[in-house]
């Protein structure tokens, strides 16, 4: 956690940029300038240190936080907070500029989501359950942080051992984390010839595969319906043989959450066709999805992965919690 606050106080500042400018015709000068966004609450859940990632964040950006952490994380929550207390104070700013919400009671989550009033943004970060009371019940605006349901896609032109690394990485590397891949699609020219070595690599995990799948693999389970829409957050991977690229991105359209979606492939048309029609937070290319991290993308750490399409998308770190506003300088213009 301190290392993670050192990368993010070593970044530039985001706020104050000039994002865009232009001159008008009636001599108008137009600034578009990063300002912070206010007021956001996180409500999080059993990892303490999302609260020290989100105040360091929040920080860095200008804003001011409300941390709720779930139960099982309060006490660790109520040091952590202290801590960056004691740093604001030192620093000579507010010490309140992050705060905790100390209690167990759930209808603090409730009133946070309904706070229009103090509250400019709202971010979960936590299981489905947690996702969803906010999806129902926000007043406030959100940035959502939901599953993920990702998905890598070997495509027949893909380099066999490249292809076994990646999988093994992107499943077993740690498999309770939302970048995990939740599933492997293969190309069915290929499939024979790697899914026994995927097989072999993924020692420990249980495979769930459709009916081609079994028929190499004739021990592995029967993949169900719901399986291909299932976060395993667990040592467990469901496995799709396709017919070819365009069959693979029908179906990844049709069960990825939009978090993270990787293709393994040396065709690099091949790679650009998958990347530029899935529609997901994050695409990759001959990489591990579990790459899809913010401290991994450069930003320290994250407060979450955005998988909407508004404001934010994918790792959301500090220039990610900024706003903007105009700045329009004039010399005594008048509108006819």
């Amino acid at each position: 956690m301190a290392d993670a606050l050192d990368a993010i106080a070593s970044q530039d500042d985001p706020l104050g940029k000039v994002l865009a400018s232009f001159h008008r015709p009636n001599g108008l000068d137009i600034e578009r300038i990063s300002v912070p966004i206010g007021v956001i609450a996180m409500i999080y859940e059993s990892r303490p240190n999302v609260g020290s990632d989100a105040g360091g964040l929040c920080i860095k950006s200008g804003n001011a936080v409300i941390l709720r952490s779930g139960s099982e994380s309060l006490h660790s929550s109520r040091v952590i907070v202290a801590c960056l207390a004691m740093g604001l104070l030192a620093a000579g700013l507010p010490e309140d500029a992050v705060q905790l919400v100390d209690t167990r009671d759930r209808e603090a989550v409730k009133l946070l989501l309904h706070s229009t009033d103090c509250i400019d943004l709202v971010i979960p970060r936590g299981g489905r359950g947690l996702v969803s009371l906010v999806q129902k019940e926000a007043r406030v605006p959100t940035l959502l942080h939901l599953d993920g349901n990702n998905h890598t896609y070997v495509h027949e032109s893909a380099d066999i051992e490249k292809a076994v690394g990646i999988i093994q990485n992107a499943k077993m590397r740690r498999t309770g984390i939302c970048g995990a891949t939740e599933c492997v699609v293969i190309d069915r020219e290929i499939a024979e010839h790697i899914l026994p070595r995927i097989v072999k690599a993924l020692e420990g995990c249980e495979l769930r595969g459709d009916a081609q799948a079994q028929t190499i693999v004739p021990e592995m389970i029967a993949a169900t319906d719901t399986d291909w829409d299932t976060e395993y957050l667990s040592s467990i991977l469901s496995v799709k043989i396709v017919d070819g690229l365009q069959q693979c991105i029908a179906f990844v359209q049709a069960h990825s959450s939009g978090h993270t979606d990787a293709i393994i492939a040396e065709d690099i048309e091949a790679a650009k066709s998958f990347m530029n029609a899935i529609d997901s937070a994050v695409v990759m290319h001959n990489a591990s999805t579990q790459f899809s991290d913010g401290g991994e993308f450069g930003m320290g750490a994250e407060i979450g992965i955005a998988t909407g399409k508004m404001h934010a998308r994918g790792p959301v770190g500090a220039e990610q919690l900024t706003s903007f506003k105009y700045f329009v300088h004039g010399s005594g213009q008048q509108r006819p």
